[in-house]
């Protein structure tokens, strides 16, 4: 006997045992089968095998059979396309059961099924199934449209599907015209060309009437669709307000949420000061009574009231309580809270709020002691009156000792002190006592701070500084920076007997540190110091700008949009729907006119202005600009420093000109190296030889303290012309959120040049017999030691075409035309020794002004051809 016996069993398998239970006569058995399929499909197991044997129940009665079957399809279908279009028959059956829940159910899973070949048979019975008696068949054949047109928007169009929704939209059920809609919405919501769904009076009084009757989340979708409307007059606005209001009460968070979006958006253009009131009086119980909830829904609720609070703060002044923190909350939403205290913290109710963070700064989360006292340092500096009590209250916290609380107290009171300038400089006594606790680089930074800004009245502020002296190398960059700056302000407070510890701090700072920005610091004070004392004292102990709690606040432009997506993911994010939604064209939200913000218009400098909002988003981010990748039409020099933050209010910009594809960019990066946030980015070019001007807005984001974008602006020559001196100069001027900076840089001459610059031999003789010997210009370039062929492929990838090529007595030359885009031709006869890295380079134009700009770009070509071959 052979071993062939351990590899035969009499067992067929699961598979095959549930494929004879599922074509058993048996009705039950049958049933039972198919749950077996669809457990173990949902616990991960791979059941495709049975498509077939699923698909022949179909053809059944059984409701309850008929839901797994179509459970499983819509699985599977995409996986079995050409067995999937089997079922289509009993779809189209199902479609015209007389009962409505098959109907609706048929109708349904077609929708789910992506599948094209059964798209082209969904239209028919979707057609009839939108007009069907039942409403619940017509509800769901509502959102069967949204489905279809996500597979195939065409078709939706072409069918007259769109046409059919918005009659439902005047549907006696509600729940109908709910779904009717939500599908208008997302369709509208995700179509290219945006229009779709436009509300009028006459049907948003049909949706006001549906809101009192369809279901919770029926009411969301009608809501979110009113917030889009425009009223026509006061009287209409008015009426929408009134009619909304009673959903404020609704149980369901997100119906209150939603209906707050709508009351916000008409608020501010309520003419009846009256009524605008007692509009806001409503708003509050809502929001409040949201805080009773869950602390998830709690969390999402506060994120929203967090935005409400920065414009309407007036709303939710009387209801401070409700926002104290209790002992079980989780920390998300006791951070939370805090944050909308401070927002809500006013001269009237400043004393129960201090209270409060006092008691919450002895709690054992360290986190949540720490952003309390910081809280209170940040109520000092909102509410002015307050000020002195917050003051006694950081103080007798100082005095508990305990470690983290000190320090936090430090670096707040560094902030009141830059608020509030020499009014509160007693306690710098009681803060030196704490010196030796400090360990955390912050606390240190701003207790050195201190010591610098007022070392005229601490006697041992030499002593003080000294003893951190010690172990300078160890300490934080921050600490550094701070401890340099501080003993050059006691230098230049008191010269006398502080030289030599000056001294000492300069040469750790320049001559035994790495850092980069530390070093810059400690040379720029060293020779202020040497050859204008003045000059130095002017610099380091300039009156500095009083700081404002106003800082943490979303700019107004992103916050009246954030409050239009109000109950969305934006909202508790606290960002635009654009930056975290990928992949589909982001939502559409108006703004409502009364929201809208003026932006400042940029300086006249002759060329055209052009705004930062309306450009297309580049998904890539531009993260590629910075790479010479080997397809890229022409040679692109590195990035160059044009703006320095210094002088751009803290925004600076390097850069560099490319062409690619016959179209001229300036590839840029701009960074923030201030404190705040920069946005509202925008752009414009002087008048200049060549008449660039940018073909696009400029689309930069609002760049965070630190952050970085990378952009790729495209140039046109349409713009005004005026000769600059060098040629290539370009004066340009960037407008910001905090204010319009200027810088210029040098366009490279190669981006210059035009794609039809190459000219016939007949055509390039002629011309250059016809100008004069004497114009010819000639000129040596060095460090050219690639072969003739490389040198010829990157010349013609810029645009420098060969006309004719010839050697003579082991010479190349190479005879090129190239033409600039504002029509100035140029001859070049090129002399290529081979094998020696110095060629001859000799021009013919009829504009002489250019030859400089023509030599400096060939050495650059050049180069990178020797960089290509390398």
């Amino acid at each position: 006997m052979t071993d062939a016996k351990y590899f035969t069993t009499a067992k067929k398998g699961e598979i095959y045992e549930l494929s004879q239970q599922l074509n058993s006569v048996k009705k039950t058995e049958k049933r039972d089968a198919v749950k077996k399929v669809i457990a173990s499909m949902t616990v991960g197991k791979d059941v495709s095998q049975l498509f077939s044997h699923v698909i022949n129940c179909m053809q059944t009665d059984n409701l309850e059979l008929k839901k797994l079957v179509y459970l499983y399809l819509m699985n599977y279908a995409k996986t079995a396309p050409d067995m999937a279009i089997m079922a289509v028959n009993t779809f189209v059956k199902d479609c015209v059961d007389p009962n409505p829940l098959i109907r609706a159910l048929a109708v349904r899973t077609m929708g789910c099924i992506r599948v094209d070949k059964i798209t082209e048979y969904l239209c028919e019975p979707l057609r009839k199934t939108l007009k069907d008696d039942d409403p619940y068949v017509r509800k769901t054949a509502a959102v069967c449209v949204a489905k279809l047109y996500d597979i195939e928007p065409s078709l939706v169009e072409e069918q007259g599907f769109l046409e059919a929704l918005q009659d439902l939209l005047s549907d006696a059920n509600p729940m109908v015209v709910a779904n009717a809609v939500a599908a208008l919405a997302e369709i509208n919501e995700y179509s290219q060309v945006g229009g779709l769904f436009e509300l009028g009076p006459g049907t948003v009084s049909k949706l006001l009437t549906a809101l009192n009757e369809c279901t919770e989340w029926g009411q969301v979708f009608i809501l979110d669709s009113l917030a889009l409307y425009e009223p026509k007059d006061q009287r209409e606005m008015q009426s929408i307000c009134e009619r909304v209001t009673p959903r404020l009460q609704h149980v369901n968070a997100a119906v209150v949420l939603s209906a707050v979006k709508v009351l916000l958006k008409h608020i501010d253009n309520l003419q009846d000061t009256e009524f605008r009131q007692s509009m806001e009086k409503k708003l509050a119980p809502p929001l409040v009574t949201l805080l009773s909830t869950e602390p998830e829904v709690q969390y999402v609720a506060l994120r929203n009231i967090n935005l409400i609070a920065q414009k309407y703060a007036g709303i939710l002044t009387n209801h401070m309580k409700v926002f104290f923190v209790k002992y079980n909350d989780p920390i998300y939403v006791k951070l939370e809270k805090l944050e909308i205290m401070i927002r809500l913290a006013s001269d009237q109710n400043i004393q129960q709020v201090l209270a409060e963070l006092k008691e919450y700064a002895t709690e054992v989360d360290v986190d949540f002691v720490r952003k309390s006292v910081r809280a209170i340092g940040r109520c000092a500096i909102k509410v002015s009156a307050a000020a002195q009590r917050c003051v006694d209250t950081l103080l007798d916290l100082i005095q508990t000792k305990v470690t983290y609380v000190v320090q936090e107290a430090i670096v707040v009171i560094k902030d009141i002190f830059r608020k509030y300038p020499n009014k509160y400089e007693s306690i710098i006594a009681t803060l030196c006592e704490s010196l030796d606790t400090l360990d955390e680089p912050e606390a240190k930074a701003a207790m050195i701070w201190i010591v610098g800004e007022y070392a005229e009245r601490i006697d041992n502020a030499d002593e003080l500084l000294d003893s951190f002296l010690e172990t300078f190398a160890e300490e934080n960059t921050q600490v550094q920076l701070q401890l340099l700056t501080a003993t050059v302000k006691l230098f230049l407070k008191r010269p006398s007997g502080t030289q030599d510890l000056v001294q000492k701090v300069l040469g750790l700072a320049t001559q035994e540190s790495d850092n980069p920005d530390l070093r810059d610091r400690g040379y720029i004070y060293w020779r202020l110091l040497l050859t204008d004392p003045a000059a130095a004292k002017a610099v380091v102990l300039s009156e500095k700008p009083l700081i404002s709690e106003e800082t943490d606040l979303l700019e107004p432009s992103l916050l009246n949009e954030l409050i239009c997506h109000i109950s969305s993911l934006a909202s508790v994010y606290h960002k635009p729907p654009s930056t975290f939604v990928e992949g589909r064209v982001p939502g559409r939200r108006i703004v409502p006119k009364a929201l809208e913000v003026d932006e400042p218009q940029l300086l006249d400098l002759g060329g055209g202005a052009v705004g930062g909002g309306a450009a297309p988003v580049d998904l890539l981010g531009g993260a590629l600009g910075g790479l010479h990748m080997s397809d890229v039409s022409g040679y692109i020099k590195p990035k160059e420093l044009w703006l320095q933050a210094s002088k751009g209010k803290g925004l600076e910009v390097t850069g560099t000109f490319a062409r690619r594809d016959g179209a001229m960019s300036m590839d840029m990066t701009f960074t923030n190296r201030s404190a705040g946030e920069l946005g509202d980015f925008a752009i414009q070019f002087n008048k200049n030889s060549f008449g660039l001007a940018p073909a696009a807005p400029l689309s930069v984001p609002t760049l965070a303290a630190g952050q970085s974008h990378d952009v790729s602006l495209p140039l046109n020559n349409s713009g005004a012309v005026q000769r600059m001196d060098p040629l290539t100069k370009l004066m340009v001027a960037v407008k910001t959120s905090v204010e319009v900076v200027y810088f210029s840089c040098m366009v490279h001459g190669h981006v210059l040049l035009s794609e039809d610059g190459k000219m016939e031999k007949a055509d390039y003789l002629a011309a250059w017999k016809q100008i004069p010997d004497e114009q010819e210009a000639a000129c040596v370039i060095s460090g050219v030691t690639a072969g003739t062929a490389g040198v010829v492929r990157t010349l013609q990838a810029n645009n420098v075409f060969l006309v004719a090529k010839r050697s003579v007595d082991g010479q190349d030359l190479c005879y090129l035309s190239f033409k600039f885009i504002n029509n100035i031709v140029v001859m070049a006869e090129l002399t290529l020794h081979p094998g020696e890295p110095t060629s001859k380079l000799s021009l013919k134009t009829v504009t002489a002004d250019i030859v400089g700009l023509v030599q400096e770009f060939f050495e650059g070509i050049l180069q990178s051809a020797l960089d290509s071959e390398a």
